[in-house]
C-alpha cells in the first residue's frame, strides 16, 4: 500500500525510565503516516531487536551528501537505542537485515531493484526531490529483508534518510534547541510503501540576517567566525527540515570567503545557496566593501561591477545556487533618484550575459530570481521585465503582509513567482529582532495566498538569528513542503504535534497553547513597540486583561517546567518558557510604568512602590536574558539573548535596554484620603467634575472597581454608605494601608425597571467623595429573550466569528480561520482566488443582529488584518449595509498612505470606519458583505458615540441566541 503524509500518530523517545516514573514519552512526527514501531508486530522490518541491528548499507558512489547524511542516521539509531549499525558499501557485508539507502543512478542496488521490480521507479522516479521508503522481503541474495531509502535525486534521498531519523524519535531541533533523544531497545519499520514529494514549493529556505548582535556573538564566541563549521549545523538543520535553500549571514560577513570551505560543504550536503535580494550575482556586499573600487554605480562603473560580478559566477559556477539578478542601491537602499527603468533592464541583460558565459548558455537551466523588494517592485510596476526563465521573487512589507502576487498572465513565466518573507526586520517604522512575533495562523493565511496565486517557485523567509524562530521556521517549511496537509482546520494540530515532537504527549496539549498564546499577545503589539501606555490603563480594564492573560501563560509555563524530567527543562526554556515569561516580564514592565505615572499623577503614595516594582522587572528581564546566555545547557547559548529589546525611541534599536520612565512623589506624614474610578484617569477630592462610574445594565452585569487609597504615609480607615438597596459592595469599610480596590455590583433582581440612579458616599480622614451610580434595566427587553448582540455603553462590539448568519455565494464564502486576530478569531473569503463582485449579487455575507436603544448616525469601525491589495489594479474592498439598504462599498486601502500602513503594521490591523444612517429602537442586522477576496475581519465596533479610546478596542458585547431569515 502507498502512504502519503497525512495525520500521523506517533511515539518517539523512551526517555530513561527513572526519570519518567515509568511513563514512556511518546513524540509526534508532523504530518506524516506512522511507518516506525517501538514494539514488534507481524510482518514488520527489524531495525533493532535484542541484540541484532540492521546493517547500513550505501553506495560509495553515491553523492557525498547522501553518504554523509546515512552517517546521520547511524548517528542517530545509536541515540535512540545505544547501538551502532555496521556500514557496508557493497552487497558482500550487508547481513541478513539491511537499511539500503540510494540514489536512482547513483546506486548499484537501488538501479537493481527496480530492474527486479522489487520496487515501483515510477512511484518518485524523475520527481523532484522525492523519495520512497519501503520494506522488501528478501531484496538480494542472502538479505532475508530490507528498508529501502530511494530517492529520485541526491536531496530526496536525504530527506528521506532524516525522514526515518524523525520518525525513530530524533528531532530536527535536537541539536539547535536541545531536545532530548528518547532511547528506546527496539525499532521496527512497518510493511508498506511510503512516498513523499515532490514538494510543493521548489526551494524552500531561510535567511540569516540582522544576525548582529545576538547570532554572530554566539558564532565568534563558539566557531571564531560564520565558517564551515558553523554553516554544518545550519544545513543539517535545513535537511533535516527537508529545506535546501539559504541565504547566509551577510551583515559583516562574506559566505564564500571568510571560509572558502563553506560554499564547497553547502554543495556537498545539498544546501542551493543564494545572496539576499541586494547582492547580486553571488557577491557578498561585504565583498564589495573588500574588493569594491569606484562607486556602486553602474551609470559610472559598469566595466568594474561586471569584472566583479564576473568573478562570483566564476568561483561559484560549480556550484548549485540561485543567482540574483538586478541592483539597488549599496547596503540595501534604493537607487539613486536619477535610476531608470532602462538602465536597470541593461544591468540585468549584462548580468546574464555573464551568466550565459561562465555557466551555461542556455539559462533557462540556471536558476535565477530578481528580487520585487520595496522600490524595484514599483519599477516592475512602471514597464521594468526581466526575461521569463528568471524567477520574480515578490515579498512582503517586512511585516508579514505580501504586497504583490502574481496575475493569471504572470502564473505563465517559466521562470514561475516566489515570496521573500520576514519574521524579523530591521527598519521602519521599528525594527523588531527578538523574539518570535508571527503566529503561524497569520503565516498560513498570507503564504496560502501565496501558493493558491502560484508563488511556488521559491519560498524565502528572514529569521534574524535562528535561535528564537524555531515554532515559525518549522511551520512555514513545513507548508512549503505539502501545503496540502495543512488546511487552516489543521494549524493549531500542528503546533500540538511539535510540542509532541519535542517533550512527548503528556503536556503537549498545555505546551502547544502556550506557544500559541505568547505569540498571539506578541502579534498584536511586538515587543518593541511597547509604550507605557499602549494598553488602556483605564478604560474597559484593557492593560489589566492584557497583563493577567501574559501573566496566566508565564505562570502555566513555569509550571509545566517543573513537571517535566531534567534532561527536557533546557529545551523546554528554549523553546516555551523564555519567550513566554520573557515576553509577560516585558510587557508587565511597561504596564506598571505607565500605572506609575497614572498612580503619581492622582497622588497615590503606592505610585512609589510601582516605580520600584518596575525597576525590579527591568532587573529580572536582564537576569532573565543573563541566564539564557550563561546557564542553560552550561552556556552552550551564551550571547543568543543578548538582543536589545526595551526602550526604543525611534525605529532602531537601543544601544542598550533602557527603563522606561518612572515618577516617585513627596508624600505628607499625615492621611488622606484619595479616589480613583474605574473608567478615569482623574481622582478625588481635588478633581472638578462629578465622580461617576461607568454605567451598569442588566445584560453584560458589569463589575466596576473604586481605589480608595492614601495619599500620605500614615494608615486611616474608610467607610462607605449607599442610599438605595440595590448596590452591593464587595467591602463597606476597612483600613488603607496604601490603597484597597473595592468592587461594585447590582443586585438585579431588587434594581429598578428602566433607567436608575444611585450614590455611594465614601468617607475617610475627616474627608468624603460621592460617586454616582447609574443602572440600566430596560422594561421591554430581557437577558434572557435576547436575540442577538446589544448595544451597552454607547456601542456594540462584535468579534467577526459570532455572525448570527453566514450566506454563501455561488462562488466564495466567508470561512473561519481560528486563532487569526488580536483577541479572537478571523473570517475571510474562499477560495481566495475567488473573483470580485458587486454587493448583494453574488456576494457572500455575514450577518450580525444587534439591538440599539436610539440610533442615529452611527459609525461601523471593521476592524481587519493588515492585508495589502496583492492584486494588481484592484483594491481591498468590502461592504457593509443595514437591514435591507444598498450595500455601501468601502475600500480598506482608500487612504494607504506610508502613515497608514506604518499605524496598521505596528497595531497588527488596519481599522476601517464608515457611517450609517439608522432609525428606531429595536434589533437591525448588520450585513457584512464580500467585494474582493484578501479581507480578513477581525471584530467589527457599532460607535454610539460611547467608544473610549483603548487599543484593542471595546470588548465584546454581550450577545445571546441565534436567529435565522430565509436563505436567498
Amino acid at each position: 500500500m502507498i502512504h502519503k503524509s497525512s495525520r500521523p500518530r506517533v511515539s518517539l523517545l523512551l526517555l530513561v525510565a527513572y526519570l519518567l516514573a515509568g511513563s514512556p514519552v511518546n513524540a509526534q512526527t508532523i504530518g506524516e503516516d506512522r511507518y516506525v514501531d517501538f514494539a514488534h508486530h507481524a510482518g514488520e522490518f527489524s531495525l533493532v531487536a535484542g541484540n541484532a541491528v540492521a546493517t547500513l548499507y550505501v553506495d560509495s558512489a553515491d553523492f557525498p551528501g547522501v553518504i554523509r547524511a546515512a552517517g546521520d542516521l547511524q548517528a542517530d539509531i545509536q541515540r535512540v537505542t545505544n547501538r551502532n549499525p555496521l556500514t557496508a558499501h557493497d552487497e558482500k557485508g550487508l547481513g541478513s537485515n539491511a537499511i539500503i539507502v540510494g540514489t536512482i543512478g547513483k546506486s548499484k542496488i537501488i538501479d537493481q531493484l527496480i530492474r527486479d521490480r522489487k520496487i515501483d521507479a515510477n512511484l518518485f522516479a524523475g520527481k523532484w526531490e522525492s523519495f520512497l521508503i519501503q520494506v522488501v522481503p528478501n531484496p538480494l541474495p542472502g538479505v532475508a529483508s530490507a528498508v529501502v531509502i530511494a530517492g529520485s535525486d541526491k536531496r530526496g534521498t536525504i530527506f528521506g534518510i532524516y525522514d526515518l531519523s524523525d520518525q525513530i524519535g530524533v528531532s530536527p531541533w535536537y541539536w539547535w534547541a536541545d531536545v532530548p533523544v528518547q532511547h528506546h531497545d527496539e525499532l521496527f519499520v512497518k510493511p508498506g510503501t511510503f512516498v513523499q514529494g515532490p514538494p510543493a514549493v521548489k526551494y524552500r529556505g531561510i535567511f540569516l540576517n540582522d544576525e548582529a548582535p545576538s547570532l554572530t556573538g554566539w558564532v565568534q564566541e563558539k566557531y571564531g567566525n560564520y565558517n564551515h563549521q558553523f554553516y554544518a549545523k545550519v544545513f543539517e538543520l535545513l535537511l533535516r527540515l527537508k529545506a535546501n535553500y539559504l541565504w547566509p549571514a551577510m551583515w559583516n560577513n562574506a559566505f564564500n570567503e571568510d571560509d572558502p570551505l563553506n560554499a564547497q560543504l553547502a554543495d556537498e550536503y545539498g544546501i542551493v545557496m543564494g545572496t539576499s535580494h541586494h547582492e547580486p550575482m553571488l557577491r557578498a556586499q561585504q565583498e564589495w566593501k573588500r574588493h569594491g573600487k569606484g562607486a556602486w554605480d553602474y551609470s559610472t562603473n559598469a566595466d568594474f561591477l561586471k569584472g566583479f560580478w564576473d568573478e562570483g559566477v566564476q568561483r561559484n559556477k560549480k556550484f548549485e545556487s540561485i543567482i540574483t539578478l538586478g541592483m539597488r542601491g549599496d547596503g540595501d537602499t534604493p537607487m539613486s533618484e536619477s535610476a531608470n527603468i532602462a538602465l536597470l533592464e541593461k544591468i540585468v541583460a549584462d548580468q546574464r550575459k555573464i551568466i550565459a558565459q561562465r555557466v551555461n548558455s542556455d539559462l533557462s537551466k540556471v536558476p535565477q530570481d530578481w528580487a520585487l523588494y520595496k522600490e524595484v517592485q514599483e519599477y516592475y510596476e512602471k514597464g521594468m521585465r526581466v526575461p521569463d526563465d528568471v524567477t520574480l521573487l515578490w515579498c512582503d512589507d517586512n511585516w508579514g503582509n505580501i504586497r504583490r502576487l502574481p496575475t493569471p498572465e504572470e502564473r505563465k513565466r517559466s521562470g514561475g513567482a516566489g515570496i521573500y518573507y520576514h519574521f524579523d526586520y530591521v527598519g521602519d517604522p521599528r525594527s523588531y529582532k527578538w523574539l518570535n512575533t508571527t503566529p503561524i495562523a497569520k503565516v498560513w493565511e498570507q503564504m496560502n495566498l501565496a501558493y493558491r496565486y502560484g508563488a511556488d517557485r521559491i519560498w524565502i523567509v528572514n529569521v534574524g538569528d535562528l535561535k528564537p524562530m524555531e515554532l515559525p521556521i518549522d511551520f512555514f517549511l513545513n507548508m512549503a513542503w505539502k501545503p496540502e496537509r495543512w488546511p487552516k482546520e489543521r494549524i493549531s494540530e500542528f503546533t500540538r504535534f511539535w510540542a509532541e515532537r519535542q517533550f512527548g504527549p503528556e503536556f503537549a496539549p498545555e505546551i502547544a497553547d502556550m506557544l500559541s498564546k505568547y505569540t498571539k499577545y506578541n502579534g498584536r503589539r511586538k515587543p518593541e513597540l511597547l509604550e507605557p501606555d499602549t494598553y488602556n490603563l483605564v478604560d474597559y480594564r484593557e492593560a489589566d486583561t492584557v497583563l493577567a492573560d501574559f501573566q496566566a501563560a508565564a505562570a502555566k509555563a513555569e509550571e509545566i517546567y517543573g513537571k517535566l524530567p531534567e534532561n527536557q527543562r533546557d529545551a523546554f526554556l528554549e523553546l516555551v518558557l523564555y519567550p513566554t515569561k520573557a515576553s509577560a516580564i516585558v510587557t508587565e514592565l511597561y504596564i506598571i510604568a505607565g500605572r506609575n505615572q497614572l498612580y503619581a499623577s492622582q497622588g497615590r503614595a503606592s505610585a512609589n512602590d510601582l516605580a520600584a516594582q518596575a525597576r525590579a522587572l527591568f532587573q529580572a528581564d536582564a537576569d532573565l536574558s543573563a541566564a539564557y546566555n550563561h546557564t542553560l545547557a552550561h552556556g552552550k547559548w551564551d550571547h543568543m539573548m543578548d538582543q536589545t529589546h526595551i526602550g526604543y525611541t525611534y525605529w532602531n534599536q537601543p544601544p542598550v535596554n533602557a527603563m522606561p520612565k518612572v515618577s516617585e512623589i513627596k508624600t505628607p506624614a499625615a492621611a488622606k484620603l484619595g479616589v480613583a474610578l474605574e473608567g478615569s484617569a482623574l481622582a478625588w477630592p481635588g478633581s472638578s467634575g462629578e465622580a461617576t462610574l461607568p454605567p451598569f445594565d442588566v445584560f453584560n452585569r458589569q463589575r466596576r472597581y473604586i481605589d480608595i487609597f492614601n495619599r500620605g504615609q500614615e494608615p486611616f480607615t474608610f467607610s462607605i454608605a449607599t442610599n438605595v438597596p440595590w448596590i452591593i459592595l464587595s467591602e463597606s469599610q476597612g483600613k488603607i494601608e496604601k490603597e484597597r480596590r473595592v468592587w461594585i455590583s447590582v443586585d438585579w433582581d431588587a434594581a429598578p425597571v428602566g433607567l436608575a440612579g444611585g450614590y455611594l458616599k465614601i468617607g475617610g480622614n475627616a474627608q468624603e467623595v460621592v460617586v454616582t451610580v447609574n443602572a440600566s434595566r430596560p422594561p421591554d427587553l430581557r437577558r434572557e429573550t435576547l436575540n442577538g448582540f446589544v448595544e451597552s455603553e454607547g456601542n456594540v462590539s462584535m468579534e467577526a466569528v459570532h455572525y448570527d448568519k453566514k450566506v454563501d455565494g455561488p462562488s466564495a464564502r466567508w470561512e473561519k480561520i481560528d486563532d487569526l486576530g488580536r483577541t479572537l478569531s478571523s473570517m475571510t473569503v474562499f477560495p481566495v482566488t475567488a473573483h470580485s463582485v458587486t454587493p448583494p449579487r453574488d456576494s457572500p455575507c455575514l450577518e450580525y443582529r444587534l439591538y440599539l436603544f436610539d440610533p442615529h448616525t452611527i459609525e461601523v469601525e471593521a476592524i481587519l488584518a493588515p492585508t495589502l491589495n496583492f492584486v494588481p489594479g484592484r483594491g481591498l474592498r468590502y461592504a457593509i449595509s443595514f437591514d435591507e439598504a444598498a450595500p455601501q462599498v468601502i475600500d480598506a486601502l482608500a487612504q494607504n498612505t506610508v502613515k497608514d500602513w506604518e499605524t496598521s503594521v505596528k497595531d497588527s490591523v488596519r481599522k476601517v470606519k464608515s457611517t450609517h444612517s439608522l432609525s428606531g429602537t429595536g434589533y437591525h442586522i448588520l450585513k457584512f458583505w464580500m467585494v474582493d477576496p484578501g479581507v480578513v475581519l477581525q471584530k467589527l465596533v457599532v460607535n454610539l458615540g460611547g467608544v473610549k479610546p483603548s487599543y484593542l478596542g471595546p470588548p465584546e458585547s454581550y450577545h445571546h441566541g441565534g436567529y435565522e431569515l430565509t436563505p436567498r
